[in-house]
């Protein structure tokens, strides 16, 4: 059977759904088959918990407005929840146990039968510790039952006609601070800041500015790299990091890997 249609077919069984959506690629989608499958008892939900960038946000009421799903953003400050800001390597499992807790509570007040959020069958190839915080709370994934790709849920995005089908990856922007180094408000900004700054300037989709101790490092698609290196470009970025907050300035040679700090900070 078709995989999208195995899909739609996950929520004939449901009455009504709560879909956790992050603006990104993989929610998009699962909010897409719950609608057409539950229509008005369906909704999406947002969480709007500091860490989420802005693009993301953003991303988040466009896919809603495209599907035409009734859209909730909710917000609270993962900067208040010690676990988290203390950033060891279990910061995903408090992030999604916080996150379920605040999911569990909407779906109540809308009384909502079952949470799903966007886990796909590539999650699991990766250390991903939110992913055991969201099935220790009862959120369902349905892309992962039905064995979706990341590849095949962008061809599917593209089918149904959702503009996000190619929108690069992207995760909360605590993720650009290594393990054991504090998340604060003042490193978020300036990385949000940073990333904005060069996508605008370069053009580029795909940009991460890690937070090294005050070190910028710029990773950018691998093709991207030499382009990077362009000097009207490069002297206006660094400029504008140090101006920001940053002490210097790196761009990775190696280009971006999802789960880069895993990567390194794992060993």
């Amino acid at each position: 059977m078709d995989k999208l249609l195995q899909l739609l077919d996950w929520f004939d069984d449901k009455t009504s759904v709560l879909v956790s959506l992050s603006g990104g690629v993989d929610s998009a989608l699962v909010a897409y088959a719950a609608f057409q499958k539950l229509g008005k008892k369906s909704f999406a939900v947002t969480a709007d918990y500091k860490t989420l960038s802005k693009e993301e946000l953003h991303s988040s009421k466009q896919i809603a407005d495209e599907i035409g799903i009734e859209h909730i953003i909710i917000n609270y400050n993962e900067l208040e929840n010690e676990n988290f800001v203390r950033n060891d390597n279990n910061r995903c499992f408090y992030c999604r146990d916080e996150l379920s807790e605040k999911l569990i509570e909407t779906a109540k007040q809308f009384q909502l039968d079952v949470i799903v959020d966007g886990t796909h069958a590539d999650d699991l190839g990766d250390y991903r510790p939110g992913i055991n915080a969201l099935q220790k709370n009862g959120i369902k994934s349905p892309l992962l039952d039905v064995n979706l790709s990341k590849d095949e849920i962008r061809v599917m995005c593209k089918k149904i006609g959702l503009t996000i089908y190619n929108r690069p990856s992207n995760s909360c922007l605590a993720s650009r601070i290594p393990w054991g180094q504090r998340v604060t408000a003042e490193r978020l900004a300036r990385i949000e800041m940073g990333e904005t700054m060069i996508k605008q300037l370069t053009g580029f989709q795909q940009v991460r500015v890690r937070d090294m101790n005050g070190v910028a490092k710029i990773e950018v698609d691998s093709n991207n790299i030499s382009l990077l290196h362009n000097e009207n470009y490069l002297d206006e970025i660094v400029t504008k990091l140090l101006m920001i907050g940053f002490t210097s300035v790196v761009v990775d040679p190696n280009g971006y890997r999802s789960g880069n700090l895993n990567l390194i900070y794992e060993k």
